[in-house]
């Protein structure tokens, strides 16, 4: 009897090891969708080299007919030097379901930090920032709360550079930026890359403290499973508000 056990145990063990590497070698499988993201970006210069970080984002699935997400974040900013600074916040995130019908958003609260470089060469600004989010995403079942939450370290690396096109200030410049996401923690298994966000557009200044860029995104993101992603075209509108100018007559 011992000896049937240990075997039925073997069995056990060989079906659920191989049940795990079919997981891990299904076809990948990518979905393309269309989105439409807009967004408000603030930073307020408030004293002695500190500024106040505000950003509303409203992102919308298929164009602009249904919601994907609402997001809001604020933090605290100083400059370290004139190209240097560092930042501290919190933020949140109400995520639509992306399957029909259900209409429970899943909320995320997040706090981040993060050490951002401005340089310029040349004519060509260079902007890279580095930042770190520690996020409690809601478990959804079904279109129900859970009342578990996933944890998750998330790093994320941009470059941005904008170049004038134009000798005249007031005519646009061509703005080429990526994004690389990448998170760890326990329930991440198949997918420490999470998204890839490449963006090209043209920024326009409205005047010396308000600014918009606006032209196309494609978000490359793994899904938790590790063989889903979605592929993002997405039209974006995002304007700037930055008064840090006034630092310069402190």
């Amino acid at each position: 009897m011992k000896k049937k056990n240990f075997y039925l145990l073997l069995l056990l063990l060989f079906i659920n090891s191989h049940s795990l590497l079919i997981a891990q070698i299904r076809p990948k499988e990518t979905k393309s969708q269309y989105q439409s993201w807009f967004s408000i970006n603030g930073n307020i210069y408030l004293k002695n080299k500190w500024s106040l970080l505000t950003d509303l984002h409203i992102r919308r699935n298929n164009f602009l007919s249904d919601p994907n997400f609402y997001f809001l974040r604020g933090g605290v900013q100083y400059q370290l030097t004139k190209n240097l600074s560092v930042a501290a916040g919190y933020a949140h995130l109400w995520l639509a379901s992306a399957i029909p019908g259900r209409k429970n958003f899943t909320s995320e609260n997040r706090f981040f930090e993060q050490l951002q470089y401005n340089s310029v060469i040349g004519k060509v600004n260079l902007v890279q920032r580095l930042r770190k989010e520690q996020r409690w995403q809601q478990k959804v079942v079904n279109d129900i709360y859970t009342g578990q939450l996933r944890f998750t370290n998330r790093v994320r690396y941009l470059l941005n550079i904008t170049v004038p096109v134009f000798k005249q200030d007031a005519l646009p410049s061509l703005v080429v930026a990526d994004e690389l996401l990448v998170h760890f923690g326990k329930e991440v298994v198949y997918n420490t890359f999470d998204q890839n966000r490449i963006f090209i557009g043209v920024k326009q200044k409205i005047n010396a403290q308000l600014s918009f860029d606006i032209g196309y995104m494609q978000v490359y993101q793994q899904k938790f499973s590790g063989y889903q992603y979605d592929r993002s075209h997405t039209f974006r509108l995002f304007f700037y508000y930055n008064n840090l100018s006034q630092l310069a007559h402190k």
